[in-house]
């Protein structure tokens, strides 16, 4: 039997999202509601997005994922949150107003594909952009236009701010229900045009302790991260805002800095510990507190994530003497040409003066596999050209071109 055309096809796009003020620890686990509001930088998806496409059709038997061109098991318990939260909102909005095209949609099932264009659970935030554009998607293809926070977060607490461009504020909330946790924009993309990020990978392996099993056992054990979430992160969520709007660098700067070493700090406080960055990680923020040293001022920042990966931010006329300084100090393995992704840098020398100051012998190659240079960025795109789409007429991945 020839299949029918799909009742509704939507492919959209999100970013990755990486926090200044962190988030970690959660107040309730099934809502996914946490101890402490976070703030975030929206990265743009020229380098780093998510794609998703969801099909729905009468002819579907069941619902279906397939993630980076693998099928996997759609009855996992926060993808199921997620397509249970939208099919509700769907089915409300359906009941205000009884003339919705896409009403006969809800009985059927929906088939779901999605790719990220960087390494997937190596701490670069692929959980976010990926739950982001699932809960985006999802609401295009059923027809829902509220607030998408809750959706988004129920799959990954920190997708709620992928939801945005530019710099993002996650409110913990106080509600036992969680409808007051939402993501709101702080500043749009195009706030501070000079910003830069810059991507350092030093693994692209799965790690050790996933985020989920982290928070839990930091929440259970860590009194830091008790005394982090009610005495430190409110004042630093106000002073943060103040920086970004301001377009303060070195106050943002030292701030990024501060909160990435006190979000590892509750980690090591962790009982047992947890440790996310390696020795890499820690001749990165080495190389930054002596670049700045060297400078007298404040020019660049990292942060990491749960992971070993550095996330640098700094401002345009400081990228190419900081990507040089990373040259001199982790020389590309066998990749040179390779190493530096992302948008252009310009070759610069490493004066003697800072190659002194960094005080750093050169490591084996290797040590950071590549550089992704990349700037703030919008929130999720919808694409309209069916060749985006990466299921077919048929609700089945299309073969790789």
């Amino acid at each position: 039997m020839a299949s029918e055309q799909p009742l509704a096809a939507v492919t959209c796009t999100a970013p990755v999202n990486i926090a200044v003020i962190k988030y970690w620890g959660k107040r309730d686990e099934e809502l996914v509601l946490p101890i402490n509001s976070s703030l975030s930088v929206t990265l743009h998806q020229d380098q780093l997005k998510t794609t998703t496409t969801a099909v729905i059709s009468k002819d579907f038997t069941e619902d279906r994922i397939w993630l980076n061109g693998r099928e996997e098991d759609v009855g996992q318990p926060r993808l199921q949150a997620c397509l249970r939260e939208i099919r509700r909102l769907a089915r409300k909005r359906r009941n205000a107003w009884d003339g919705d095209p896409l009403s006969s949609s809800l009985s059927c099932k929906v088939h779901v594909a999605s790719v990220n264009n960087f390494p997937t659970a190596a701490g670069l935030a692929s959980s976010a952009a990926g739950y982001a554009c699932l809960a985006y998607t999802l609401a295009r293809v059923y027809g829902v236009e509220s607030d998408l926070s809750e959706v988004a977060r129920r799959g990954s607490g920190s997708a709620c701010r992928s939801l945005y461009g530019g710099f993002v504020e996650w409110q913990m909330g106080k509600q036992t229900d969680g409808k007051d946790s939402v993501a709101q924009q702080v500043a749009p993309e195009s706030h501070w045009p000079e910003l830069r990020v810059l991507i350092l990978v030093v693994s692209a392996e799965k790690k050790l302790t996933g985020s989920t099993v982290g928070m839990r056992a930091s929440v259970e054990t860590s009194a830091l991260l008790r005394f982090r979430a009610e005495a430190v992160v409110p004042a630093r969520m106000a002073e943060m805002t103040r920086c970004i709007r301001e377009r303060d660098f070195p106050g943002f700067a030292q701030l990024t800095m501060k909160d990435s070493n006190q979000f590892h700090a509750t980690c090591l406080d962790t009982f047992p510990p947890i440790s996310y960055l390696n020795a890499v990680s820690w001749r990165i923020i080495h190389l930054v507190h002596r670049f700045n040293a060297h400078h007298g001022d404040t020019k660049v920042a990292y942060t990491f994530d749960a992971g070993p990966n550095a996330v640098i931010f700094t401002l345009d006329d400081t990228v190419a003497e900081f990507v040089a300084a990373v040259r001199h100090s982790f020389p590309p393995g066998s990749n040179g040409d390779a190493f530096l992704k992302g948008l252009q840098v310009r070759p610069a020398p490493l004066s003697a003066e800072l190659q002194a100051a960094l005080a750093m012998e050169p490591t084996t190659p290797g040590g950071v596999k590549y550089i992704i240079a990349t700037q703030v960025g919008p929130g999720p795109q919808i694409l309209d050209t069916p060749s985006a789409h990466l299921l077919g007429p048929d609700g089945l991945p299309k073969p790789a071109a």
